[in-house]
């Protein structure tokens, strides 16, 4: 038996219960994994309340984690007891001491990687780089809005866009905030609780408006978001924290031929190609310093119901991390 966060029914924090599990052996192209650290975020949340759907329940969350092989399957090559191993996919089940893992889903952490940093970059690492070269590609002239600047997967994205050329505006809730969202490379700072980012937009591109808007907040920026495009820009929709956005007709996109996405990391790195080159990508940054990682919150795995409090409450900056 291990220890697990369990949820029985969809609701609020106080739905995840900390419990004892059964765990099998690793069958055929699978391991088994001792969790040493997992990220919370909001697609966590999404299960957790039935924005989306678990295929099961009860359900463990958690898509995101790095830990030490202990056990593989029958047959297996390529991975041996003792490898360090991270995993962000589509397989709930990270909030756990121990896990199951399918063999050709992780990738290998290199030794001089912390599992914390690599915990938290994964999942939100490899969206902020399947979002900026492969969704849209962002590349030097272009101006770019992010919101929710601040947040993990925000964070990441406004440093790379900047990397990659772009001028970068990013949207937060608050002055302490915008000042980490200065220090992680954008350009110019919005205060929505404080200004209109529309207006600010159209100023600070003097009416040109942005090749591209990456919105996780969804239905409370959704349609000021569409304003701030450029004829025939992209408007990437990859979160609601907000709520759902309502929906928009077809025809709201043509007067400036606007391109709409609404993408998942799944179908970028659907191949054990795609995922090594998103992963590799990813790792590279943190290692030559494009991307700066910042573990500012840590919580103990059995007070995974505190974390997620925190984070819908907006209470955090950068990553969340989860400690067995």
């Amino acid at each position: 038996m291990v220890k697990a966060i369990r949820v029985h029914q969809l609701g609020g924090p106080q739905v995840l219960q900390w419990e004892d599990v059964e765990l099998v052996e690793p069958r055929e192209g699978e391991i088994r994994i001792k969790n040493k650290a997992m990220g919370a975020t909001f697609i966590d949340i999404y299960f957790r309340k039935g924005v989306y759907k678990a295929a099961t329940m009860p359900f463990t969350p958690g898509m995101e984690v790095v830990g030490e092989v202990t056990a593989v399957g029958p047959g297996l090559t390529g991975r041996k007891v003792g490898d360090m191993v991270a995993y962000a996919g589509d397989r709930m089940g990270s909030y756990a001491e121990e896990q199951i893992l399918p063999a050709d889903k992780v990738v290998p952490v290199p030794p001089l990687v912390d599992p914390i940093i690599a915990a938290f970059i994964m999942l939100k690492g490899m969206t902020a780089q399947y979002l900026v070269r492969r969704c849209f590609k962002v590349k030097p002239g272009h101006t770019v809005l992010v919101h929710a600047a601040a947040g993990g997967t925000g964070s990441l994205l406004c440093q790379w866009a900047n990397a990659l050329g772009a001028t970068v505006i990013g949207t937060v809730s608050t002055k302490e905030k915008a000042a980490q969202a200065k220090e992680d490379g954008c350009h110019h700072v919005i205060i929505y609780t404080e200004e209109d980012f529309v207006s600010c937009v159209n100023e600070m591109t003097s009416g040109k408006g942005v090749e591209v808007v990456y919105d996780s907040v969804g239905k409370n920026t959704f349609e000021g978001s569409l304003e701030c495009l450029k004829p025939r820009g992209y408007m990437v929709s990859f979160g609601q924290s907000s709520g759902t956005p309502d929906p928009v007709p077809l025809s709201a996109l043509a007067p400036k031929s606007l391109f709409l996405t609404r993408p998942s990391m799944m179908q970028y790195t659907s191949t054990r190609d795609e995922l090594l080159e998103t992963a590799g990508e990813v790792i590279a940054n943190v290692a030559s310093g494009i991307s700066r990682v910042r573990v500012n919150h840590k919580y103990p795995l059995s007070e995974a119901s505190q974390a997620h409090a925190d984070l819908e409450n907006r209470r955090t900056t950068g990553s969340i991390v989860l400690i067995p």
